[in-house]
């Protein structure tokens, strides 16, 4: 599975992005999705995912102000992202794990100015 990511960008405190992930095949069945992110000089994180049936999951820090969601008809999965907060300023990096293996898209890099 080939993963492309894309809407990332430079966006004031407050602000608001959509980030999208397109798979290269159907997503339908897939066990989950997700987008992680790397802050600067940090590790790797979850940031949020979708499981095949639509549950959902959170980091504490994005709860209330990013939605991810995902459209298997377009083998696509999105994050909105709220609110946001320089502490955000990440590369964010899609997911999907297909119950063997794990798949990363390329990043897409998003900035937060105060």
């Amino acid at each position: 599975v080939q993963l492309q990511a894309s809407g990332g960008g430079l966006v004031q405190a407050g602000g608001s992005l959509r980030l999208s992930c397109v798979a290269s095949e159907s997503i339908f069945g897939i066990v989950a999705m997700g987008w992680y992110r790397q802050p600067p000089g940090n590790q790797r994180e979850l940031v949020a995912r979708v499981t095949s049936g639509d549950s959902t999951n959170y980091a504490d820090s994005v709860k209330g102000r990013f939605t991810i969601s995902r459209d298997n008809a377009k083998s696509t999965v999105y994050l909105q992202m709220n609110s946001l907060k320089p502490e955000d300023t990440a590369v964010y990096y899609c997911n999907v794990w297909t119950g063997l293996y794990n798949y990363w898209g390329q990043g897409t890099l998003v900035t937060v100015s105060s």
